[in-house]
């Protein structure tokens, strides 16, 4: 019955934690030949992230991000082309930890952001203001 609903494998108890570790090995490399590596580099103008190294580089040289300006960046560019309200935005970056993330501290983090990535912040290329929606990376 699991696995019609959509189950990878099942195990029944008792099991030994051997064949546990197995099983999710085999689930893991499964899903690893189905996920395209395409992914493990994002472009964004002269902008390129590095997802397997965690990452960004402007022109070449390295630019060193906050683990929040990161996180906020890949949601940016794995949404390129959509206008991603505030709101969006501060449910996908709430802290792990449970620390609150406020909407003052999300202006911040994209003036940061911007500061650091765009030719010209005041003007910005990369990270769109859409006046009375939210943000949008791309066309």
């Amino acid at each position: 019955m699991g696995l019609d609903m959509g189950a990878d494998d099942y195990i029944t108890k008792p099991f030994r934690i051997r064949e546990l570790l197995s099983r999710i090995k085999s689930v893991l490399r499964r899903y690893q030949k189905q996920t395209p590596q395409a992914n493990t580099h994002i472009n964004i103008e002269n902008i390129r992230i590095n997802t397997l190294e965690g990452k960004v580089y402007k022109n070449g040289e390295e630019v060193f991000l906050t683990n929040l300006e990161y996180r906020l960046l890949l949601i940016f560019a794995n949404h390129i082309g959509q206008v991603l309200t505030r709101t969006q935005l501060l449910d996908r970056i709430w802290d792990v930890a449970g620390d609150f993330v406020n909407d003052n501290t999300l202006t911040v983090y994209i003036k940061r952001i911007r500061e650091k990535l765009e030719d010209n912040p005041k003007s910005p290329s990369i990270i769109k203001t859409m006046r009375g929606m939210g943000y949008k990376v791309g066309k």
